[in-house]
């Protein structure tokens, strides 16, 4: 079986847990099941260590420039959104890896950048509830909803505020691979998962890029 990239996007100021929950997520999965379905991996700007919006520092596996290519794209936010919201080479690379991946994801204010690249364009979207009323400034052709741990247009997924990022992720394991995986992997992490949590599936939309 070929192994599905899973690209987390990292940047100085990132919120931990957007990115972290959903490594976990697409990790724990590979790690229990012997088909080994994802390769996760985290993308910088540079291989320079990324500190996040509380001092922790990672170090990419990979630059913008050199990534594999990725099948399933996560975007998560944090304070650091209001830079990389000006960054273009990020900003390149979402738009440009975004139009050959399956799924793109965006946890918390990571749906602004998403935004930037005119990517929510047409599409319902979700993000941090303090950042609703930006999300919407920033993409008025967007329907922008609150109270809702995610939103699902199909190939878009975006999720609410930090944690919801775990139940984005689990749901897409479930999406792909079956809710039988994503229960065992829910039950590995001792989370308490709710397969209805409150999502708003949205078919057969796209928007102007085709997304």
């Amino acid at each position: 079986m070929t192994q599905t990239n899973v690209a987390i996007l990292i940047f100085n100021g990132v919120q931990l847990l957007d990115f972290i929950g959903p490594f976990e997520v697409f990790s724990i999965t590979s790690e229990i099941n012997e088909d080994q379905p994802f390769n996760v991996f985290l993308v910088a700007e540079t291989l320079n260590s990324v500190q996040c919006h509380y001092g922790l520092s990672f170090n990419p596996d990979c630059t913008l420039l050199d990534s594999p290519p990725p099948d399933i794209i996560i975007i998560p936010g944090g304070i650091g959104t209001r830079e990389a919201l000006n960054q273009l080479q990020i900003l390149a690379w979402i738009q440009s890896k975004g139009y050959h991946a399956e799924l793109i994801l965006s946890v918390c204010t990571g749906a602004l950048l998403l935004a930037k690249v005119g990517l929510l364009d047409g599409l319902v979207a979700t993000t941090h509830h303090q950042a609703l009323d930006q999300l919407q400034a920033m993409a008025p052709q967007t329907t922008v909803v609150d109270n809702q741990r995610f939103v699902d247009n199909g190939k878009i997924i975006t999720a609410a505020g930090i944690s919801a990022g775990i139940d984005m992720s689990l749901y897409v394991v479930a999406k792909l691979l079956g809710d039988s995986k994503a229960l065992k992997t829910a039950q590995y992490m001792e989370y308490d998962w709710k397969p209805k949590a409150k999502v708003t599936p949205i078919p057969k939309i796209s928007n102007s890029l085709g997304f």
